[in-house]
């Protein structure tokens, strides 16, 4: 397995596939580098590189005390990169993990960085504010922690069906569901409060309307972790000349129910 540091000792973890031009995977909040499975090797066939990161606090990763906040995390990413010196990249986010793509664009630049999908990306702004009327309350976000705190694989079971809209009659088996949710519970306690914290109050709206490498934006109209009406369509919005392909049955887990589609829709934006 390999690690690299990064600027405050903290060793993360990543996985390196395939050549070819770099896609890189940032993985969503509470899961690591293994969630993107149904997507490596579709694209390692298709000729590509493909490079994962578990978070800090993540996955295999090192579990430090700090550095949650989101532009830690995205210089975390910066470093990945930066360590692999990869260049012509396609950076592909989801959940929290698009806020992370997001935030390194507007800390790192788009130098190294040639197209970028955000799947299911928690984006742009998820708590009300005096000019953001469309998000939540703040004590939501806090209500959510103390529901860590009292009982954290409670919460986690309790969405783990609606993470993959099985009711709509998603492909998403009882074995797979069961292995999402103890995915979510390996992540560090700690990790799991603070990233959601952390994401909850980044506003990345300025940042994504200065965005001028082509972009994908993928939603699910039934997403119950992140509201299709309060991110996906909003973000599209606001990054500039930006493809938004909205999946009517996809939940937040459509890397998984949904991965043919997805697959080829980022292949169609990495060709275009």
């Amino acid at each position: 397995m390999p690690y690299f540091e990064t600027a405050d000792g903290t060793r993360l973890a990543y996985e390196d596939y395939g050549t070819g031009k770099p896609i890189v995977f940032v993985a969503s909040w509470a899961l690591g580098a293994d969630m993107w499975e149904y997507q490596v090797p579709f694209f390692v066939e298709q000729g590509y590189r493909c490079v994962l990161l578990d978070r800090r606090g993540h996955g295999r990763s090192d579990r430090p005390s700090g550095g949650y906040d989101i532009d830690t995390r995205a210089d975390d990413l910066a470093t990945l990169v930066e360590h692999l010196d990869l260049r012509e990249i396609t950076l592909v986010g989801h959940s929290s993990g698009g806020g992370e793509v997001a935030r390194y664009l507007v800390r790192h630049g788009e130098e190294r960085v040639s197209r970028v999908a955000f799947v299911s990306a928690v984006l742009p702004f998820l708590k009300r504010t005096d000019d953001n009327p469309q998000g939540a309350p703040e004590m939501l976000c806090e209500a959510v922690i103390a529901q860590f705190r009292k009982d954290r694989p409670k919460w986690f079971a309790q969405r783990a069906q609606g993470f993959y809209a099985t009711h709509l009659g998603n492909d998403a088996s009882p074995a797979l569901v069961d292995l999402t949710l103890r995915r979510c519970l390996d992540t560090a306690p700690w990790a799991t409060i603070e990233v959601w914290r952390s994401t909850f109050h980044a506003d990345h709206r300025e940042g994504l309307r200065a965005i001028t490498v082509p972009t994908l934006v993928v939603h699910g109209t039934a997403d119950q972790s992140a509201i299709v009406e309060m991110t996906g369509r909003r973000t599209a919005q606001l990054v500039p000349g930006c493809v938004y392909k909205e999946y009517p049955t996809g939940g937040h887990g459509l890397f998984a129910t949904h991965s043919e589609q997805l697959n080829n829709d980022i292949l169609d934006l990495i060709k275009g």
